[in-house]
């Protein structure tokens, strides 16, 4: 199962960056583990300075804006 963090304060794109990864996980077929960090310390302790980003099993895969349908298969599928 992939361990799915997106990091973000709470703006629009990052509330929309968690449905979009649900979506395409239920579409996939996949359980996954998502959470939502909005600790900026947390946050920034990834390395993080533009939101949302996405982590993918502890590793940061995307940061600064809403990932791609594509992207996000290509990362559960991993």
């Amino acid at each position: 199962m992939k361990n799915i963090k997106v990091l973000g304060t709470g703006c629009a794109k990052c509330k929309n960056t968690i449905t979009l990864i649900n979506q395409v996980a239920e579409q996939l077929g996949v359980q996954i583990n998502l959470e939502k960090i909005e600790d900026l310390p947390q946050i920034m302790a990834y390395g993080v300075m533009s939101t949302p980003a996405v982590v993918v099993n502890e590793q940061v895969v995307h940061k600064g804006s809403m990932p791609s349908r594509e992207q996000i298969e290509s990362w559960i599928k991993e």
